[in-house]
Parts: structure tokens; C-alpha cells; sequence
């Protein structure tokens, strides 16, 4: 009889190490930490920190802050050209390569830490590839752009696997209204899994899953797949969670009668989530605010 796998079963039998371009991320050790750099003028939180103008970056002050993210603590550095909040504008992949290949490159070349591109576009994808890049991370899991796939197995990338129901320029902040889903957990296992035996066709066996929090789901959904999050682990796939300053969690420690609080004002509430992702088996934790998150990671692995 095939048992549930667990958490401990998973770090235990050491089976998540990933080739990531020819370097090994090894999660049997336990969890990491990626951080997330956007050379974006529009993400929710941090959009336009890292640009001189509306069509520049600001190269030396976004590497600077991937220093300090490493120097924190960070395994990866996450870095993405094109805002994926909800209701984003879509850019052209000649300005998504613009935005990022210059900072991949100079991390490839200055350091040698593992770095992943925050695209579902293939031409974009290749050219972070080229550029030093070790890790795709596709919001879209395979599903927006049917060429990914192909250049991930050309490049022997690992892949980020996310779960969204629609791309982000349809998209909805999270409300307190259930997506009409049953099952939310049912039918993120499912889609992750379709997903999964996509990459295996074109031969990719080194797969994060990400459930996607805050795409295209409810407050409560939301909130249903953080505790749920374990249930995951029976695609036996690492699980990453991107919980960092979502609107979700705003809408949480809304107290009566005042306004959400915005993203800047978030960072408990995301170290919070971050702790019980741990707990329920993350293997990575993708956030904003890295010497945070790296202590709560050391606190979960202190526990006997």
C-alpha cells in the first residue's frame, strides 16, 4: 500500500537535489532562501526601487541589494523584468531581456550564487540562460507558452512550476469571495501535476512546485492552501511559497474600521506565513525581506 509521503520522509531521503544548469541545489539539508529582485517600474511592493528612469535600471544599486540579500542569507536570487501583480501591464520580450540580462549577467560574472529569471516567455527565458541564469521560474507552469519547455531541457535548467489560473493583466487582487473552486487544494495538486508530467515529457525532472498564493485565488483559499501546504508533498516535488507582503495577509490584520495596510507594512505578517510554510514542508521561501526570513528558517530547523 503506497503511504502519504512527508515532510521528513522527503528531506530525509535526500532526493531533492536538483541540477540546475550544471550546479546542485540540495535541499536534503533543509530549506533556503531565494530573494526577489525586480527590475520592474510597476511590482506591488518593491517596483521601481532598482530603476534611474521609466526604461532604465539602476544596474549598480539593483546588484547592490542582490549583495545584501546574499550576505543575509539568500541561496538564489529571483529576478524578474515583467510585474506579475494583478491586473499588470504586459511588456514586450525585448524590453523584459532589456530590464534583466544586464544584472544576471553581472551576478553570474561577480558571485556564485544560484540565479533564477521570473519569466514564462522562452525567448526571454534563453537569454537568461545564456547570460548565467540556473533556474526558470515560470509563473505560468508550463501553460502560457508552449516553447518553455524545450529550452529549459536545451539548457538543463531546474524549473519553478507556479500555479495560476490566468495571466496577470486578467487578473484580480484576492477578495474575500471564493474563486467557485470546491476544492482548492484539489485543484492546485491537479494543475501542479499536469504541469509536472509536461516537464517530464520534454525530459525536466528537476521541478519545484509552487501553489501560487495570491494568483487568482480568495483570501480564504489562500489562506486554505497555507494550511493545507503539506498536501502537496504527495506530488514529490520541493514546494516553494511566495507569501512575502501579499494582499492576502494585508486583508488578514485588517483591524475594523481602517485601511489595509500596504505592502511596506506587511513584514510580520509575512514572516508569520513564512514560519507556517516551513512547518508544512517548504523546501524555499521566496521573499522581499531575506535576514527575516533567515532567521525564522533558523528557528523551524532549531526545533528537536
Amino acid at each position: 500500500m503506497k503511504r502519504e509521503l512527508m515532510s521528513g520522509d522527503i528531506i530525509k531521503d535526500g532526493r531533492f537535489r536538483l541540477n540546475c544548469s550544471g550546479r546542485i541545489l540540495d535541499l536534503s539539508k533543509g530549506p533556503v532562501i531565494m530573494g526577489i529582485v525586480n527590475t520592474t517600474p510597476d511590482s506591488f511592493y518593491d517596483g521601481g526601487t532598482f530603476q534611474k528612469k521609466v526604461c532604465e535600471v539602476d544596474l549598480d544599486h539593483a546588484f547592490d541589494h542582490a549583495l545584501a540579500m546574499i550576505r543575509a542569507g539568500a541561496s538564489i536570487i529571483d529576478i524578474g523584468g515583467e510585474s506579475s501583480r494583478p491586473g499588470a501591464k504586459l511588456i514586450s520580450e525585448v524590453e523584459e531581456i532589456e530590464r534583466t540580462m544586464p544584472l544576471i549577467a553581472l551576478l553570474h560574472k561577480k558571485t556564485d550564487v544560484l540565479i533564477s529569471i521570473d519569466t514564462y516567455k522562452a525567448a526571454v527565458a534563453e537569454k537568461a540562460l545564456q547570460a548565467g541564469a540556473h533556474i526558470v521560474n515560470d509563473i505560468s507552469g508550463f501553460t502560457f507558452d508552449n516553447n518553455l519547455p524545450a529550452i529549459c531541457r536545451k539548457y538543463r535548467a531546474a524549473v519553478i512550476l507556479m500555479h495560476t489560473p490566468v495571466k496577470p493583466d486578467s487578473m484580480e487582487w484576492s477578495t474575500g469571495i471564493d474563486s467557485g473552486e470546491e476544492d482548492i487544494i484539489a485543484s492546485v495538486c491537479h494543475s501542479l501535476q499536469q504541469s509536472i508530467v509536461t516537464a517530464e515529457k520534454h525530459s525536466i525532472d528537476d521541478i519545484i512546485i509552487d501553489p501560487g498564493f495570491g494568483f487568482g485565488k480568495s483570501v480564504a483559499e489562500n489562506f486554505r492552501l497555507l494550511n493545507h501546504l503539506n498536501s502537496l508533498l504527495t506530488l514529490g516535488r520541493p514546494i516553494l511559497a511566495g507569501l512575502s507582503r501579499k494582499s492576502f495577509l494585508g486583508d488578514a490584520i485588517t483591524r475594523p474600521g481602517h485601511e489595509t495596510p500596504p505592502p511596506g507594512k506587511r513584514l510580520p505578517a509575512s514572516i508569520a506565513a513564512g514560519t507556517i510554510a516551513l512547518s508544512k514542508g517548504a523546501s524555499i521561501l521566496r521573499v522581499h525581506d531575506v535576514e527575516a526570513a533567515w532567521q525564522s528558517l533558523k528557528i523551524v530547523g532549531s526545533l528537536q
